[in-house]
């Protein structure tokens, strides 16, 4: 079941910068669980001008990158978990890479939770234009909880 989420808000659950966000449009959204987005690249990107020159490709790295800001996103939302804090892309497993996009291209990404253990998560990710596939990813992100926060806050402060 998708339910609605506000973009803006749940981008603010990242910690990533507008500069460096990779998520311009949420499809669907199962809180917690999985959810489809959406990508243009415009073409005016900073990374583009030397990834190539002439000829400009959305890096693969970048891909993995849109996927891990879904996957934050999904788990973010989670309704039984609360979000973490300075959640980050911390393992990427098994990425293939098969393709690229370059400006003018929408892609479309997915990602699905798979495990959460702690402060961990793994998710898998996909980024496909046009129903091709460019990169499919097993992605680990991690965070803190705001109860180990507090905890070792209270170690180190006077």
């Amino acid at each position: 079941m998708s339910a609605p989420v506000d973009l803006a808000a749940a981008l603010q659950l990242l910690p990533h910068g507008p500069e460096f966000r990779f998520v311009d449009r949420l499809l669907s959204l199962t809180p917690g669980r999985e959810g489809v987005g959406e990508y243009r690249v415009r073409g005016d990107e900073p990374f583009l001008r030397g990834h190539f020159p002439g000829e400009p490709l959305m890096p693969g790295v970048l891909l993995v990158e849109a996927a891990a800001q879904l996957a934050g996103i999904v788990a973010q939302t989670d309704p039984e978990i609360g979000p973490l804090d300075g959640l980050k892309l911390t393992a990427i497993r098994a990425a293939k890479i098969t393709g690229s996009a370059q400006p003018g291209d929408t892609i479309q990404l997915t990602a699905r939770i798979t495990g959460r253990l702690g402060p961990l998560i793994q998710a898998e990710g996909e980024v496909t234009l046009n129903g091709r596939v460019l990169l499919t990813a097993t992605l680990v992100l991690g965070g803190v909880s705001a109860g180990l926060r507090a905890a070792i806050w209270s170690r180190v402060a006077p």
